[in-house]
């Protein structure tokens, strides 16, 4: 384990970023780039289970905590990610405290919670070191709700204060598509519901954190109170640099027509 959940319980701020290509390479290259966590996401990915285990394997060797964004909160696939050795999970488009209980409850063995009970699996090095992985359990494992819908903006106070939400983390992008102004993140009713987020998390003692559409955009929601950021992705990276590099190859080829 990484020891993130204590850093966010300190308050530092974290830098992290989503990986989407399901490729155990890409994750590797981005876990020694020196980012504090990435997202693995299995919700709007390409990757699937296998691929997962061979991602979380190969972060291992480096600093960069694997969290995982599970793409349902059913129990048995909560259990099954946290078995292959996430440290932690992210919950989308939950609703209600009732769904939030339910998903923070599949994180933990009994009595915490409901998480079946495997030992010879990868997160207790095979059996070797289960006592230890489940006595510090509620230590180490670190529960990340998005705030993505209407309905869970009416219990912001309520999901701050179960224990095992260690962070709320906003989804802007639904959730300008959910308020009716998507893309407008200056717009008052978007606005308003990252302060509520913020404000309700600060109450509790939990931290707060978004994706950022633009890192410009850092200092802002810092000063607001957010402390674990994600930016860009390996899609996003990808992307960004085979369409610099393809205008800077024909640029220079244009030079000779």
């Amino acid at each position: 384990m990484k020891n993130l959940k204590q850093k966010l319980i300190e308050g530092q701020g974290q830098a992290g970023t989503f990986i989407s290509f399901g490729h155990s390479v890409i994750t590797e290259m981005i876990g020694r780039a020196g980012y504090d966590f990435v997202i693995i996401d299995m919700e709007h990915g390409a990757g699937n289970e296998k691929d997962l285990m061979h991602q979380l394997q190969a972060l291992e060797s480096s600093s960069t905590a694997a969290i995982v964004r599970v793409e349902r909160s059913m129990r048995e696939r909560v259990h099954r990610v946290l078995d292959m050795g996430a440290e932690g999970i992210m919950f989308p488009r939950l609703r209600n405290i009732e769904e939030v209980k339910q998903a923070i409850a599949s994180l933990y063995y009994p009595p915490e919670g409901v998480r079946g009970v495997a030992k010879m699996v990868r997160a207790s090095a095979y059996g070797a070191d289960f006592k230890q992985y489940y006595e510090l359990q509620k230590q180490q494992i670190t529960g990340i709700i998005q705030i993505e819908t209407v309905e869970i903006l009416d219990c912001l106070d309520q999901v701050a204060e179960i224990d095992g939400v260690d962070v709320l983390f906003v989804g802007p992008m639904d959730l300008s598509m959910a308020l009716g102004v998507f893309g407008q993140f200056d717009h008052p009713l978007f606005v308003d519901a990252i302060e509520k987020t913020v404000r309700a998390a600060q109450r509790a003692g939990k931290c707060c954190g978004i994706l950022l559409p633009d890192t410009e955009l850092l200092p802002r929601w810092y000063e607001m109170g957010y402390r674990f950021f994600t930016g860009g992705g390996d899609m996003a990276f990808m992307n960004s640099g085979a369409n610099t590099m393809v205008k800077t190859l024909r640029n220079k080829l244009s030079a000779f027509v």
